[in-house]
């Protein structure tokens, strides 16, 4: 039986992205079962314009050489990596309703659900993160 990984991305900055991303492609590599609840500013790691365009940390500029020279995907190319990699998305219903965001405001291929939806996967799983 596969591992099951459940993460909770609940910020919404580049090095959040690379956390949660990288941990969730790594899972789904090894054949885990892997889904991630998004919400608060973790939306902004689906949003189909935020998701482009994080601001690298102030202070931090020096890690974009570092990306490059690492040959790091960037942060649209390792959502899609997930995406064709089966991860689960699921963005939070109640704050896509507290910020007046729509399904239509998120790449494709994400589901939307409340806490209870992500519960549902998470309650089986081996391995839970938040980010």
């Amino acid at each position: 039986m596969a591992k099951r990984v459940a993460i909770i991305a609940s910020n919404g900055g580049m090095f959040d992205a690379y956390k949660v991303f990288n941990i969730a492609t790594a899972a789904a590599a090894t054949d885990a079962e892997v889904g991630i609840f998004f919400t608060f500013e973790g939306l902004n790691l689906i949003h189909k314009d935020a998701h482009a365009q994080l601001p690298m940390p102030v202070g931090k500029e020096h890690f974009a050489q570092g990306f490059q020279k690492a040959n790091v995907p960037g942060i649209p190319e390792l959502v899609a990596m997930a995406s064709e990699m089966g991860v689960k998305m699921i963005a939070c219903q109640m704050t896509m309703d507290v910020m007046g965001l729509e399904k239509e405001h998120f790449i494709e291929g994400i589901e939307v659900g409340g806490a209870v939806t992500f519960l549902d996967f998470a309650y089986d799983a081996d391995v839970t993160l938040t980010f």
